[in-house]
């Protein structure tokens, strides 16, 4: 006698559960292939690029910038929305590297992520100018 167990030998293993991707992945995701591309100085604004420079420099604070800083998403099971916050580098096309952030952060999280990119909402809060210090330089200084 033949007992059902409700398992179906021919399925797809695909079907035979669900995979749920955390907001972090995705903001990691897309932080990192905007970080790539060239323009791009930082991402996230002066405030939170300076509260993220004064937490590294903590005893135990973590081993250095966060990679979802400038970056926030919302993440259903089968769609993502992105909003980043950059700073480019003075002389570059800011529409350009706009649109080329777009275009790495949706190919990056719909090839890793497995999830529909809908949008991608970019704001360049500042331009790095070439006489500007730079954090690293500063906190070489203090240190």
């Amino acid at each position: 006698m033949t007992e059902n167990t409700g398992v179906r030998l021919g399925a797809a293993p695909g079907s035979r559960g669900r995979t749920t991707i955390a907001d972090v992945v995705v903001e990691k995701i897309a932080g990192m292939a905007a970080r790539d591309v060239p323009g791009v100085y930082a991402l996230g604004s002066g405030f939170a690029r300076s509260m993220g420079s004064m937490r590294e420099r903590m005893p135990g604070a973590g081993s250095g910038k966060s990679a979802t800083r400038g970056v926030s998403v919302e993440v259903g099971e089968l769609q993502a929305a992105i909003d980043l916050e950059l700073v480019v580098e003075y002389g570059v096309s800011i529409t350009d590297v706009a649109a080329a952030v777009r275009e790495d952060v949706i190919s990056a999280v719909e090839r890793m992520a497995g999830r529909e990119v809908v949008e991608v909402n970019v704001t360049v809060s500042d331009v790095k100018l070439p006489d500007e210090e730079d954090e690293g330089e500063e906190r070489q200084r203090i240190q």
